[in-house]
């Protein structure tokens, strides 16, 4: 058995200095694991249901995303490399001004899904390592403005039957299972491919007199027995990208949140989640795209830009890429 930091020590073509990539492995380690512990308790720990503010995206967060949040800014604040944070549920960086020689800088998202908390639906954390750009100059937010291909690290935590870490640090990507007797991820798969196609469809159907021309007739493609598998696909739509991207990555599947008549930039946040989850996407040998560019080549200019996304099996994203640019020439 492995432990996460033993297979990072172990690893060939790391993106940044052995100790220090261990020190933010241990803090996602450390953080994530005392989150899931209120997960699964939060039941009994008076933490489920709204904590009774907004947080920027004008979302109203639950109790749980608040303890996320603090649980993750300590924990990256504590490593002493770390110079500051950005997070889905702060309107502006967090500054560890008693790191301010930090070579790094980190975004999140503290409980994607939250949504899913209150009815026991499986949730999660998504992270995202870059190397700070400004020296000898204060950190700023203008180091989180970047394109996605500057990550040196990204993953998920997935709080289900089991809880699992899903990482990249740009060679491959390996699955962690959490071993609640210890406290520790162990590796459970490594080299994780992603199948070029799938017979799986994730998206908000409820939303799809919004979509456009071609989405609407890859959705009836992908009913219908004229597609690719030869049979109706199946939907499978959890609302927590987590989720539906990690059933995606292992089954073969497409999960898409596409811009549409009320959220023309699309509803998903670059830095916190589709930039990290593109770069574990495409790691694992599928594609994520906005529709017009690869998600990884999106530069953002503002902390909490949005895009669309068609994310997942290679083939299944170019199917539904080619048939909403042919409805748009016609």
């Amino acid at each position: 058995m492995i432990s996460l930091i033993d297979f990072i020590q172990k690893e060939e073509n790391l993106p940044c200095d052995l100790q220090d990539i261990s020190s933010l492995l241990v803090a996602v380690q450390q953080g994530c694991v005392e989150i899931n512990d209120q997960v699964v308790r939060a039941g009994l720990l008076n933490i489920l249901g709204k904590a009774g503010e907004e947080n920027v995206q004008g979302e109203e967060q639950q109790k749980l995303d608040v303890f996320a949040d603090d649980v993750l800014i300590n924990a990256f604040r504590a490593t002493g490399i770390v110079s500051a944070i950005a997070s889905e549920e702060n309107e502006d960086i967090v500054i560890f001004n008693d790191n301010p020689d930090g070579k790094y800088i980190v975004s999140f998202d503290p409980l994607d899904g939250s949504s899913n908390i209150d009815v026991n639906v499986s949730i999660g954390t998504i992270f995202s390592v870059y190397e700070r750009k400004s020296i000898n100059v204060e950190i700023s937010e203008i180091d989180f403005l970047r394109s996605g291909r500057d990550q040196l690290m990204a993953g998920y935590v997935i709080y289900g039957s089991s809880t699992m870490l899903v990482l990249t640090t740009g060679n491959g990507v390996n699955f962690f299972t959490l071993d609640p007797d210890q406290g520790v991820f162990i590796l459970s798969q490594s080299n994780v491919i992603t199948p070029e196609s799938g017979k799986i469809y994730s998206i908000n159907e409820g939303n799809s007199n919004s979509f456009s021309n071609g989405l609407q007739a890859y959705i009836s493609l992908c009913k219908s027995k004229q597609n690719d598998t030869g049979a109706s696909m199946s939907a499978r739509y959890i609302g927590s990208m987590v989720a539906d991207v990690h059933r995606n990555l292992i089954k073969g599947g497409v999960f898409i949140y596409p811009d549409s008549k009320t959220q023309p930039n699309g509803k998903l946040r670059v830095l916190y989640e589709c930039h990290p989850m593109s770069f574990i996407v495409e790691q694992a040998g599928g594609l994520a795209h906005t529709g017009k560019e690869h998600i990884l080549d999106l530069e953002t200019n503002k902390l909490h830009q949005r895009c669309p996304v068609y994310m997942g099996s290679k083939n299944m994203v170019q199917d539904v890429l080619t048939m909403i640019a042919n409805k748009e020439i016609a």
